[in-house]
């Protein structure tokens, strides 16, 4: 292993998406990451549609799980829980998402795993939260887009709300997990993180809990506007294409406005007077899109300044040349994912391979990984690398 977190040990005994996604992202800069599934059919990720034609394996499994070395343990065995017992003690983090309660019934308990290595990180996510009043509900992205306020603000003004059409609570989750991971090796010290579904999107919301708070505001469905920024959306260009346009600074909203043929309206120079102003605005932006081809159109947004893209799906992503520069997309032993969620100058981080098969990395799984040089790698029974030191 290499990369900046090379050394660090984590246990993943997660499945689905949030919870395995944090701990891919440990991989992804050099943790050596051991994905532990059930006997029979391993991880339900493996079967989430969308197979590759190759062997028929998921898609989102080989991305999820890439960077994993894969192992069976039946952790509902006293063998298998004495065997996590084991690796646990040589280990820097712990992955999982069971209900609250159920790693405490398995006998493997926070007090349990910390009594066996006082330093470790566990890293465990649910859909509500350890404690709360919704804390033993099932735990599924759907819901907390739900209850987070996301699906009450998505949608069509004269539709109901939608939810959206991409795993994006659990790929939010994902990120924060991580991120909350590295935070508590960062400090040192052994305990239990405490990630969940519901908060970590409602984080997105931004001011909106407050301006409740404060005045009982409540957004309403927009379609692809929001409340503070006019014009903001996509609009249908005349060649049937569509394009998305952002005037989120004043700077840009006044060059769009001149464009459209708004520039001499005084009323329009401030951000409340275009609010005032959305349905005029958005007519206007509307009949200038539909009288011209979608090349033009954004021809004259990158003339005035302004800020304007074409509305990308997956086959123009796979044409785009900055995606293709910024290596956004890679291809790892034939399967193609997206590439590092983030560019480390002087510590890149490494996609060494795609989610293995069930199995793959035994007997040998059990062992430590060799000694790198460039890793600073850990030796059993040594306790976790400081994450603050350079390998």
């Amino acid at each position: 292993m290499s990369g900046p977190l090379a050394g660090i040990r984590v246990l993943d005994l997660a499945t689905v998406i949030a919870a395995p996604g944090a701990a891919r992202y440990l991989a992804d800069y050099g943790a050596d990451v051991l994905k532990i599934e059930r006997p029979g059919s391993g991880d339900t990720t493996r079967n989430m549609g969308l197979p590759h034609p190759a062997d028929g394996t998921s898609l989102y499994w080989k991305m999820v799980s890439r960077n994993k070395r894969c192992a069976v343990v039946d952790i509902k065995t006293a063998e298998g829980r004495a065997t996590i017992l084991r690796l646990v003690e040589d280990g820097h983090v712990l992955v999982e998402n069971f209900r609250p309660g159920t790693l405490e019934r398995l006998g493997l308990g926070p007090d349990v795993l910390l009594a066996r290595n006082p330093a470790l990180v566990i890293l465990r996510v649910t859909g509500f939260g350890q404690d709360g009043p919704y804390a033993r509900r099932a735990g599924f992205a759907t819901i907390a887009e739900a209850l987070s306020g996301f699906a009450a603000l998505n949608g069509e003004p004269d539709g109901g709300p939608l939810l959206p059409p991409i795993a994006l609570t659990d790929e939010i989750t994902a990120l924060v997990g991580a991120f909350a991971t590295m935070t508590a090796l960062w400090s040192g010290v052994g305990q239990v993180v405490d990630v969940n579904l519901l908060e970590s999107l409602f984080q997105c919301m931004g001011p909106l809990p407050g301006a409740y708070a404060t005045s009982g505001y409540l957004q309403p469905r927009l379609g692809s506007g929001i409340p503070y920024s006019v014009p903001r959306g996509t609009w249908r260009c005349g060649d049937g294409h569509w394009i998305a346009v952002s005037t989120s600074a004043e700077s840009v909203a006044a060059r769009v406005m001149a464009l459209i043929g708004l520039g001499d309206r005084t009323d329009l120079q401030t951000f409340n007077g275009r609010i005032a102003a959305r349905e005029e605005i958005d007519a206007c932006l509307s009949a200038f899109c539909a009288t011209r081809p979608r090349h033009e159109v954004l021809a004259a947004f990158d003339d005035a300044e302004a800020a304007a893209a074409p509305v990308h799906d997956m086959a123009d992503i796979a044409n785009d040349p900055h995606f293709a520069a910024r290596q956004s997309i890679v291809t790892v032993d034939g399967v193609p994912m997206q590439g590092l969620v983030a560019h480390l100058s002087a510590t890149p981080g490494h996609i060494r391979w795609p989610g293995r098969a069930l199995g793959a990395d035994e007997p040998e799984w059990a062992l430590p990984p060799e000694p790198q040089e460039t890793g600073g790698s850990v030796s059993p029974g040594e306790p976790p690398r400081d994450p603050r030191s350079h390998p």
